[in-house]
């Protein structure tokens, strides 16, 4: 292309976190401008979220469906849109935007059931538009070398796997003594689904072991817990996991485990070798064997695979992180709107983004932890 791609927003105005980080990320390339947005519910706000990121007045809206309208009928309309609004109202702006004809990057979860996540999947197809979803730590370096050794069989045969995420920013409010870390909207079930804790991390612990090792999850056994008093969905959730292959493995993710912040963390074990890899630490990967000295992968380097050394932007010692894994992300599926307008094929494997069907397997993987956990931590099988 010779010119930017146009991209807009849902969500994400004033003093949203999220949203900005989406424009972080899709600015960080020099490949993404955005030029129009719906920022918030309230016009009046929209509108100043408009001027805070100096965008046309006319192409700052009061709804998103006014927005889908107007810029699916602009000569210059978006190219795309990304939806950082409440996990209630993905489903909705998705949808509407796909019916315009305009692709989609989205925030996850991908929608606020399994039901929904389904039909905006029959829609992607339908429709053949570029659906992102931003599962971001999968754009990280050291997770695509990861990655690579999985697929390059350097692991051998995969026997089990860990996945843990555990935060402990909430666990103040378990004794009332905090400041109502977890925010209202998460803690209803109308808004947030019908997971909190799983739902928001667990669902990228669980992705992330997809991305790294091309495992589903067959069956799972979930215990989930509401510490805080009060509150109707969990903050802590434990899950045994039966993937496909017969490998075993755990999942767990937590808002209440006292002194983490943001330890997503993953381990693979295989019958040459193992692997795991820390969010907090996110430019190493250590790599550990059963009769030999563990190794220490860096980010940066020449020995590293090509996915690694594409998805890095400054030499070895000059750390990288969250931004620049999300920006991985947004670039990835950039380079497929482009080809999609440019009628460009898609290269051989595909783009190396999380798409919408990595967000139904999300909402199948809350649902049946959900239903595990009311059924006392019985074995349940995912809805795919």
């Amino acid at each position: 292309m010779n010119r930017k791609l146009r991209m807009g927003m849902v969500g994400g105005g004033r003093g949203a976190f999220i949203g900005q980080v989406h424009r972080m990320a899709a600015s960080l390339d020099g490949k993404i401008e955005l030029v129009a947005g719906a920022f918030s519910s309230d016009p009046e706000k929209s509108k100043l979220s408009g001027e805070d990121f100096f965008l046309d007045p006319e192409r700052v809206y009061g709804s998103y469906e006014e927005m889908a309208s107007a810029e699916a009928a602009r000569e210059d309309g978006i190219d795309f849109v990304s939806i950082v609004v409440q996990n209630h109202l993905h489903f909705a702006v998705a949808k509407t935007f796909l019916e315009a004809g305009i692709n989609v990057i989205c925030d996850k979860p991908l929608a606020l059931n399994l039901e929904q996540g389904k039909e905006l999947e029959e829609l992607v197809n339908k429709t053949g538009a570029i659906f992102g979803l931003t599962h971001n730590y999968t754009g990280y370096p050291m997770v695509k070398e990861a990655r690579r050794m999985v697929q390059d069989g350097e692991l051998g045969r995969i026997l089990k796997v860990v996945a843990e995420y555990p935060q402990g920013y909430a666990v103040g409010d378990v004794e009332g003594e905090g400041s109502g870390a977890i925010a209202n909207w998460r803690a209803n079930p109308e808004i947030a689904g019908a997971s909190n804790c799983m739902g928001d991390i667990g669902t990228h612990a669980h992705n992330l072991v997809k991305y790294i090792t091309g495992l589903e999850v067959e069956e799972l056994a979930a215990e989930l817990t509401a510490f805080i008093p009060g509150r109707e969905l969990d903050d802590d959730g434990n899950c045994l996991v039966r993937f496909t292959e017969g490998v075993k493995g755990i999942i767990y993710a937590s808002q209440i485990s006292n002194g983490d912040e943001n330890n997503l963390n993953i381990r693979v074990y295989g019958t040459k070798a193992s692997l795991e890899w820390y969010q907090e630490d996110p430019n190493e990967l250590i790599v550990k064997f059963a009769n030999a000295p563990r190794q220490t992968y860096r980010r940066g380097n020449g020995y590293l695979g090509s996915a690694a050394q594409a998805n890095s932007r400054t030499p070895f010692a000059h750390p990288e992180g969250f931004i620049e894994a999300f920006a991985n992300v947004y670039l990835a599926i950039a380079q497929a709107i482009s080809d999609r307008i440019d009628g460009v094929e898609a290269p051989e494997g595909g783009y190396d983004y999380p798409s919408v069907n990595d967000g139904v397997a999300g909402m199948a993987f809350i649902k049946a932890c959900v239903e595990s956990s009311k059924n006392n931590a019985a074995w349940t099988k995912l809805d795919l």
